[in-house]
């Protein structure tokens, strides 16, 4: 089992500085920052084998992309004990805050991983996820920038590929454009769709998973903006469609 170098911090003065904390997290073994070079057109070391030699268990694997600081991916772990969650993300500034909240918590269940989404698949083998989590990702308005978009077909054939049968994907989002669209690429392609709206809270949701809101989504709401949720399954063997929507 890796275990957590606990004698590294030294909060004074760290929290301003970029480079103190990417050193910092060198020194945390649940924290990840692999080279382009070992990941462009390569597998990872752990890739089909983040349970048996990371995290040491056989439980179920979920991934927040574009995790920021965290809050998710902690807040899961806390809550979901039997699972094991890893947030990714390019910015390890940001990653910090949440790195340092696993090591106060002493949580064992989570990882955080440095790297671009469009890299997953040097990074998870076929049906090595369980769940995916997209929380307020750029909405990527312009359509000359679609592709950049987390629900793009291009990201999603990616997410299919390392689900598991059955597996979902769950977006988060103030953008209903955004969601608009995502909704669209699962109706026109037929996806399962599990859940979806357009105003999360004003739901009166109860559920514990929605008791955990990222710093993003508390400002939204702070400023009266709706929360709108999705949950779908992209099953299927058929190349994925765009739909001609959202310019």
């Amino acid at each position: 089992m890796w275990g957590y170098v606990l004698n590294v911090r030294k909060r004074t003065k760290v929290g301003k500085n970029k480079l103190a904390r990417w050193a910092e997290m060198e020194q945390m073994e649940f924290v990840l920052q692999p080279r382009f070079e070992e990941v462009y057109k390569k597998d990872y070391v752990l890739k089909g084998r983040w349970g048996e030699d990371f995290f040491s268990n056989e439980n179920p694997v979920v991934l927040e992309l574009g995790c920021g600081k965290g809050e998710y991916t902690v807040g899961l772990a806390e809550k979901f004990p039997e699972k094991n969650f890893i947030g990714i993300d390019i910015k390890g500034a940001r990653m910090w805050r949440g790195a340092v909240t696993t090591l106060d918590k002493g949580l064992k269940n989570v990882a955080f991983l440095r790297s671009r989404i469009e890299l997953l698949h040097s990074f998870f083998d076929r049906g090595e996820v369980s769940e995916i989590w997209i929380t307020f990702p750029d909405p990527q308005p312009r359509k000359r920038r679609e592709k950049k978009r987390l629900t793009h077909p291009r990201f999603l054939e990616m997410y299919r590929n390392i689900l598991k049968p059955g597996g979902c994907i769950h977006l988060k989002t103030d953008n209903v454009d955004l969601f608009q669209y995502s909704l669209e690429v699962v109706r026109l392609n037929n996806f399962p769709l599990e859940e979806h709206t357009t105003d999360l809270y004003g739901e009166n949701k109860d559920d514990i998973v929605f008791g955990i809101r990222t710093y993003y989504e508390k400002q939204f709401l702070e400023e009266g903006k709706k929360i709108c949720y999705l949950r779908f399954n992209p099953e299927g063997e058929q190349p994925i469609k765009n739909p001609d929507y959202g310019g």
